[in-house]
This record gives C-alpha cells, structure tokens and sequence, in this order.
C-alpha cells in the first residue's frame, strides 16, 4: 500500500526527507524578530536533493520552532504533483494543522493586534498557511535535469491575497540574487507596523511599497475589488484594495448554475472534494468555497491544497466510516479512485470552457463522465437541493442554461465578483436573522442581570421551538430565493 502511495505521487524520489539538513542562517537583528512575528511564522525555502528528496533548505528566523510534522508537511506541500507538469513558476497556497505554537506564532501572542477585526480574518492557532511559489525549469548542470525549489511563506493570518502578492515579489528576487534578497525582505517586514484593523498601512518591501486596509468587523459590504493595482503617478506603490477576498467568479466558474446547492453544502459542513489539474486551481476554488458563507466563519477543517502524505489521509480515504467534514482540493489522480465514495466532487476545469457546459449532477453511474472515464467539469452529488435556483441572478451571471446567455460576458470580471459576494452575503444574511432573533430571545433580561450575583444563564436552545417559531413565518424567512428553508433549517442545527 506504501509503496502504491509512493508511485501514485511519482514514485520514491518524491518524498521529502523527515529530517532535512537545514541550511544554517543567523540574521538575527539586535532588537530580534518581533515585529515580524506580527505579520509572518516564518519564510522557507524547499529544493529537491537526490539523496533526501523534498527538503528545507532554509527558514528563517533561523531559530523559529516548527515541529518535525510541520516541516514534513511544508515539504510536501512546497511542490505540485508530479502529475500536474507544472513547468515555469506555479503559485498557490495550503493550509496544515499545526502541532504546536511555535515560538513567535503570529497572532497567538499578538492577538491585540486583531481588536475589532472579523472573525474571518483573525489569526488560527491551530493551523498554518503557506502560500507556495514553485519554479521549475531545465538545467542540464543538475544532475536531475530540472531546477525545482520553492518560496513558501508561513503564517497564522488567512491573509490570502496579500501573502499571495507578497511571494509573488519576494520568490523571483530569491531566485535571481540568491539569499541576500530573501534576508532583505525579511528585514523590511520587521520593519512593518501591525496589522491593526481599520487603519491604512503603507508596508515596505524590496524597493516597493505596498499599501492596505485590515478591515473591521462594523465595515458595511461595499463593491470590494481584488487583484492589486500600481499607482500611475508612483509606480513603486501598489495597493491591494483587498487583503482576502477570492476571484469567485473565476475560482467558481464550473459550478456557478448551481450556486445555491453549493451555498447549502457549504452552510452545512457537507464533504467536498475538489478535483483539478493544477494546486493554483484546486487551492483557488476550496478558498472561494468556504467564504461563500461571510459573515459566518468555516468552523469545518479545509484543505485548499492535499496530497497522499498527509497524515490524515488514511481518514478520508476509508471506506468503513462517513467521510468527515472537510473539503479538499487535490490534484493527484490517485484520489479520483480514492475519493470516488465521496458524496460531493467538483471537478473543476481549466477554466476556458463555457460555464453552462458543466457536468449533470452525478449519479453514481457513468453519467457525468467523459468518454475516457474522466468526470466533467462541474459539481457531481446525489444531494437534492432544497432551495431553487435563482434564475434571474443566473442570467445575470449568464450561467443559466434555460433561458439564454445572460449579460454575464459582456460583465467586466470585478462587476461579476461583486455579483456573486452580494447574492452568497445575501442568502447567508437571510438565513442567519432567525437564529439572531431566537437566541436574543433566549437571553436574561436586563432587569435580571445584577454585578452582586452570578451572571444569568443563557435559556437552553430548543430545536422544536425554533422550528415551530419558522413554520409560523412561511415565507417570509426569504423572498428572493424560494426553497424548503425549514429542512435546511433542520439540517443546520443538527450538525
């Protein structure tokens, strides 16, 4: 079994080694690293050996404590499948759990950097982000024939379009002019101010500044852009309007005609499993997928990118237990035979065919498959949807397959971002202003509360009750999206 996992990631000289030489580096500045730890973990550098397989070459803080599970799984994590040819430079990011604190830890010792910030974006003790830049290309002086190493920054901040933009600068630099480069930036961002919600901040960073907004939890949805934009008058300021916010238009292309059944799984911790070519791909759609619920936080685990040396990877691939609450997103071909008792699998495309191709929804039979026995690009699942489908929002999109093209393609791709967020926040906003008004119902009145005595408790929460109380409105729980709410009601609060 071992050695199928080995060849189904491209055999035994793929796997990094469990105890890598590191490259020792001391840069430590005289008033040390913290300010750094309010922003990053720590910046590695993985590379390919011959003896050893995937290694860390370098971290730095030299003397920031990861765990050995932690530096395996950056290994892993640091390079594509070998299936994917990603040939040239590949950026995407990963999410792992974390076995310890580590020393510095951003966010587990500066959480008052975080006072006011949305529970989306505050830091997660129990997990690191990495945000991956990979380059490979042919070098007949090496004895492989290929240059692989990787720029992986680490982080407990779900940050994921500034990380994203800031590796984007910093790998290339690394590549072309060596360590020294990479010892700079690490200079600069201890340099930084913390990241403190609702103020703008201007972040220095190898000849470039970069300027950004933390947003607070009180910030009313506005028509927030991604991507990142240079200043005509000042080429070396770039800000970044947005400091998390995915592509969703883009990241849900395949899946998008049957947007409200993908906002159900989410809103109820449903299994998913996210099949594409590429980890920039798989890790793009797993982000978007989990914040189609805003202001809700993803409670679930999630794994934008996953391979078969995980360590939880015997766990959701048995077949003897459900599937747990998770959504992954892997490239491997290998979890195509693996995964195939998931209940929900998106496959997504490469993100040049039209959306209202997409797949029927999955049987458990061959429908859905192509002639070669490979799923289509779209969502496959046996689930019923219990709300209906929002044809005018389709239209817009131009993602109904019922009654024309829509506007959607004539729709600059920031507008059709904006689309999304509005319909995604509005049926999460809509679903959530029953449970706030109940449970305020099921707190003590302020006659009742007194400073001399114990603080009074919280009224149980009665499903019965809350279920009751819902039928009493009909339809009044949402006007714009019909459905039976109630059964989804059910589901949500039993989970």
């Amino acid at each position: 079994f071992v050695w199928l996992n080995m060849a189904a990631e491209g055999g035994t000289d793929a796997l990094p080694s469990q105890e890598p030489q590191l490259r020792p580096v001391d840069i430590t500045p005289s008033g040390g690293w913290d300010t750094f730890y309010h922003w990053l973990c720590c910046v590695c550098v993985v590379t390919f050996d011959l003896e050893l397989g995937q290694a860390l070459e370098t971290v730095l803080p030299a003397d920031y404590a990861l765990s050995d599970a932690e530096k395996a799984n950056i290994c892993y994590l640091a390079f594509p499948d070998s299936n994917s040819g990603c040939m040239g430079d590949t950026q995407y990011h990963f999410r792992i759990r974390s076995s310890g604190t580590g020393m510095g830890g951003t966010g587990v010792r500066h959480t008052r950097d975080h006072y006011g910030a949305p529970a989306v974006l505050l830091p997660d003790s129990g997990h690191y982000y990495g945000f991956v830049y990979f380059r490979q290309s042919k070098d007949a002086d090496i004895k492989r024939g290929y240059f692989q190493k990787s720029v992986v920054l680490v982080s407990r901040l779900p940050y994921i379009n500034l990380f994203t933009y800031l590796v984007q600068k910093i790998a290339p630099e690394y590549f072309s002019s060596g360590l020294p480069s990479l010892e700079a930036a690490c200079y600069n961002m201890n340099q930084w101010p913390h990241p403190h919600p609702g103020e703008i901040l201007q972040l220095p960073l190898l000849g470039f500044i970069v300027q950004l907004r933390v947003p607070m939890k009180t910030d009313k949805p506005t028509q927030v852009k991604t991507g990142y934009e240079v200043s005509v008058k000042s080429p070396t300021l770039v800000t970044l309007p947005s400091i998390h916010d995915p592509e969703l238009y883009m990241a849900l292309q395949p899946i998008l005609d049957k947007f409200e059944l993908i906002w159900e799984l989410v809103l109820t911790n449903q299994p998913i499993v996210v099949m594409a070519n590429s980890p920039t791909i798989c890790s793009n759609m797993v982000q978007a997928l989990v914040s189609l619920i805003h202001p809700l936080t993803y409670t679930a685990d999630y794994r934008p990118y996953f391979t078969i040396h995980d360590t939880e990877f015997k766990n959701y691939t048995t077949r003897t237990q459900t599937p747990p609450q998770v959504i992954l997103g892997v490239t491997n071909p290998f979890f195509a035979k693996a995964l195939d008792h998931w209940p929900h699998i998106i496959k997504a495309g490469d993100h040049t065919s039209s959306i209202a191709n997409g797949a029927d929804e999955y049987r458990g039979t061959s429908r859905g498959r192509s002639l070669e026995g490979e799923l289509k690009p779209g969502l496959h699942t046996k689930y019923k949807a219990l709300l209906q489908k929002d044809k005018m929002f389709l239209k817009m999109l131009g993602s109904y397959k019922g009654g024309g093209g829509g506007a959607g393609g004539k729709r600059p791709m920031e507008a059709l971002n904006v689309m999304i967020k509005k319909q995604a926040l509005q049926l999460t906003t809509g679903f959530i202003t029953p449970l706030e008004k109940y449970i305020a119902g099921l707190s003590p009145l302020t006659k009742n509360v007194n400073l001399w005595r114990p603080p009074p408790q919280l009224a149980p929460f009665n499903v019965e009750q809350f279920l009751h109380i819902l039928e009493g409105l009909g339809t009044q729980i949402m006007d714009t999206v019909k459905g039976n709410w109630i059964d989804l009601y059910s589901v949500f609060v039993t989970i």
